[in-house]
């Protein structure tokens, strides 16, 4: 039976990055980014004006004169014509291209308008700027043209596409999304628009790790075998050549009916490790078949399923999408109780987070009726990695954290 960090590297070792494909901008949103974005002009454009006010020459200030004469107005978007006179002023828009003849922008705060209904208006300061450039966003001050600004791998949020937008990146160039086959297997599951008998339970987890895949990127199809070995020879070879992952649950441990490791095989799926020395989900079966599908047969118990694709199948589809894959750091987290796990297992511990005064993320066991016992994840966050060689785990010390929320 393998250790955990056994069976992490035999799962990373599986790990290939999918192509890229071209897709519309808007389109790109929890995407993986495969070319990088370059500013293609300054970052501001132009002299930026960053206050609704006036805009007039320091110089003018300086020599003593407090009180200016408006020329026009210019707002946002429009061209920047040159200040006539040197004395006088240009009443400007948050956002305008600073005129030329003018570097500083006293805004409307500062200022007393005087608006005659048929004379010439004018501006008189009351406060006065402390130097040229008052008020003003300075061309490239923030990125200059040729600037890297999205690297290769970067994940695509609502930023990241205004950045695209913002130099006229109609289209990008991003990882394909993974496409995942989950399984669900067992004579006791029945759809979940029926009512079960008292010997049946609905297909949850197929629900679940459908759900868990779309959040992680994957295009997911469900389908349900029933524990039969010959329905799942005929119906598991398509699946292994058609997708990237096939994400089974049940059918893997010890069972009078569980056939999945023999017909996983039997289909020439690699059989990579069966069996982890953890709890839950010790039953875990990993393979790989040669022209198609990596394959996480995860036990059927709730708990177990969901905790084993969050430790070994979701850091894998994440990294398929990246163009070159890394383990990401671990989070840690503070346990805040006593714990005692006798069997030499790594125990997987439903916690609770929430952060401390001092900001340290705190962990908070929560009760469990055992892998069966899904209602167990709703009020948890994560679970701590607890290693197999301590059989106490004192309050107070930190330990890796896994987190589903």
């Amino acid at each position: 039976m393998l250790t955990v960090d056994e069976a992490t590297r035999r799962v990373w070792a599986t790990v290939r990055p999918l192509p890229s494909e071209t897709i519309p901008l808007p389109e790109a949103l929890g995407r993986v980014l495969r070319k990088p974005q370059y500013a293609d002009r300054d970052f501001p454009p132009f002299d930026r004006v960053a206050m609704d006010g006036i805009a007039v020459a320091f110089a003018a200030i300086a020599a003593g004169q407090t009180t200016f004469p408006i020329e026009r107005t210019q707002l946002a978007g429009q061209p920047p014509l040159p200040l006539q006179q040197p004395h006088a002023a240009i009443e400007i828009m948050t956002g305008a291209a600073l005129p030329p003849g003018t570097d500083t922008v006293v805004r409307y705060e500062d200022l007393i308008l005087n608006e005659p209904i048929d004379g010439p208006r004018a501006a008189k300061l009351q406060v006065l700027p402390p130097a040229a450039g008052h008020n003003i966003h300075p061309r490239a001050a923030d990125r200059h043209q040729g600037d890297l600004l999205l690297p290769i791998g970067t994940l695509l949020g609502p930023a990241e596409l205004a950045v695209a937008a913002t130099i006229g990146a109609a289209t990008l160039a991003v990882t394909r999304r993974p496409r995942v086959a989950v399984v669900s297997t067992g004579d006791e599951l029945v759809p979940i628009t029926e009512t079960p008998l008292p010997h049946q339970i609905r297909r949850s987890n197929a629900l679940m790790l459908q759900a868990a895949a779309q959040q992680a990127g994957a295009v997911v199809s469900v389908f349900h075998f029933d524990d039969d070995l010959a329905a799942l020879q005929a119906g598991l070879p398509s699946l292994l050549h058609e997708y990237d992952a096939v994400l089974l649950s049940g059918g893997v441990s010890k069972g009078k009916a569980d056939f999945l490791p023999l017909a996983l095989r039997q289909a020439g799926t690699e059989e990579l490790f069966h069996e982890v020395q953890q709890r839950p989900g010790k039953p875990f079966w990993f393979g790989r078949h040669p022209q198609g599908a990596v394959v996480f047969a995860l036990p059927g118990n709730p708990v177990s399923t969901f905790v084993n694709y969050y430790r070994y199948a979701q850091p894998w589809l994440l990294a398929i999408q990246q163009p070159v894959a890394s383990p990401a750091a671990l989070a840690c987290a503070v346990l805040t109780q006593d714990v005692s796990f006798r069997p030499q297992l790594t125990h997987f511990l439903l916690v609770s987070l929430h952060s401390g005064p001092d900001g340290r993320l705190l962990a908070t066991p929560e009760r469990a009726g055992g892998s069966g016992d899904l209602a167990s994840l709703l009020p948890s966050d994560g679970f701590l990695e607890l290693p197999a060689d301590s059989e106490h785990f004192a309050a107070g010390t930190v330990w890796p954290v896994w987190r589903f929320r």
